[in-house]
């Protein structure tokens, strides 16, 4: 797959300059409420002092990244707080191609996040792509087959964008094991780990590994996509890839110096004070989109993923696959606006992506099956 070009924005864009009204289901901006303590938070920094104005560690507020790692039982000189899951990705894996006969090639699935593919270029790695199965699955000893020591990380995002599904504890820790005989490292993106339905997830952290970089941000979680604020964890320092901590220190601050102090102040405002509530509240007003989402689809007569976590349905229309022209003719003649499937690999080019993030769910359903149907 050869990702130079973000499709999102072209999407996006192209929906904007429609003649029509158009329902948004390309990007993953949630439509709900963030907590009422993450805006207390901002409310509470402006009226601070003017020294809170002032450049934050660059690694992050000391008291966000004690709140983090004690939340995922890690010590706190492994946390990075970065400018969303996207950088904690980036540092992840330049680190892991940048080590000491470390190797130049990343192993992803196909369907893949773009982004994951764009790096890959953006980089210089030699890419290789693993077919997930039928239901979104990754099956370890495809992943296995797939690796060499020329295999620098396997960059794996449970749950998953674009698929839905949620890997099991025994998928991950047999992808932890191809890591650790390959002397890679596996990062594991669990950016969606809230909006998990199956009860199923387990973040990679759990099998205590020194090949592991668990990445996150609150972007999903609080619904606070522009707010940036990511974070990563990395391995030990006193362990074999102890230098992957540093090495991000290092190149997070010359490329950022450092993050937004306001918007990590709000977000530790949030997970210091935000009740269980608030999160299945968010994850059964998702389990109920999906619900009406996908019988629209049955009527339409469509084939499509259940998703098993996140907030994104896959579907397949005979006769019309998921190209950015037929993407582009469902903007303009049904007022749908969804992502082509080809963006994603060519293990699901025939498909079209949807996000459920918008209050407008059973609107575009409606159009989806009048003009499909």
């Amino acid at each position: 797959m050869d990702y130079e070009t973000p499709q999102f924005f072209r999407v996006m864009q192209y929906a904007a300059g429609a003649d029509r009204d158009v329902v948004d289901m390309v990007s993953g901006n949630p439509d709900w409420e963030p907590p009422e303590a993450l805006r207390e938070g901002l409310r509470d920094y402006a009226d601070g002092d003017v020294s809170e104005f002032q450049y934050p560690p660059s690694v992050g507020l000391a008291e966000l990244r004690t709140e983090i790692a004690e939340r995922r039982g890690v010590d706190r000189s492994r946390v990075i707080v970065t400018n969303g899951a996207g950088e904690a990705n980036h540092l992840a894996t330049t680190g892991a191609l940048e080590r000491e006969g470390g190797g130049s090639e990343l192993i992803m699935t196909d369907p893949v996040y773009p982004y994951y593919a764009g790096r890959a270029n953006l980089l210089d790695a030699d890419a290789t792509y693993v077919p997930v199965d039928e239901t979104g699955q990754l099956d370890p000893a495809d992943v296995r087959a797939a690796a060499s020591d020329e295999t620098a990380a396997i960059v794996v995002n449970s749950p998953n964008n674009p698929t839905g599904a949620v890997y099991p504890p025994e998928t991950v820790e047999a992808l932890v094991a191809v890591a650790e005989d390959h002397d890679a490292v596996l990062v594991a993106d669990e950016v969606y780990d809230h909006y998990d339905f199956t009860g199923a997830f387990e973040s990679a952290l759990a099998a205590d590994s020194d090949h592991v970089v668990a990445t996150n941000s609150f972007s999903k979680t609080l619904a606070v996509t522009g707010l940036r604020v990511g974070y990563a964890v990395f391995p030990p320092e006193d362990g074999p890839l102890g230098d992957l901590v540093e090495r991000a220190r290092t190149r997070h601050m010359i490329q950022n110096v450092t993050g937004s102090r306001p918007a990590q102040a709000a977000v530790l405002r949030a997970l210091r004070e935000t009740p269980p509530e608030y999160y299945e509240r968010n994850r059964e007003r998702l389990r109920e989109r999906i619900d009406r989402f996908t019988d629209a689809l049955d009527r339409a007569g469509a084939e499509y993923t259940t998703p098993g976590g996140s907030f994104y349905v896959m579907a397949r229309f005979d006769g019309f696959p998921g190209t950015m022209e037929n993407v582009e003719r469902l903007i303009d003649e049904a007022g749908v606006a969804g992502m082509p499937g080809e963006a994603f690999g060519e293990s699901r080019g025939d498909w079209i992506r949807f996000a459920l993030v918008t209050p407008r769910v059973d609107e575009a359903a409606e159009r989806l099956a009048d003009y499909l149907g």
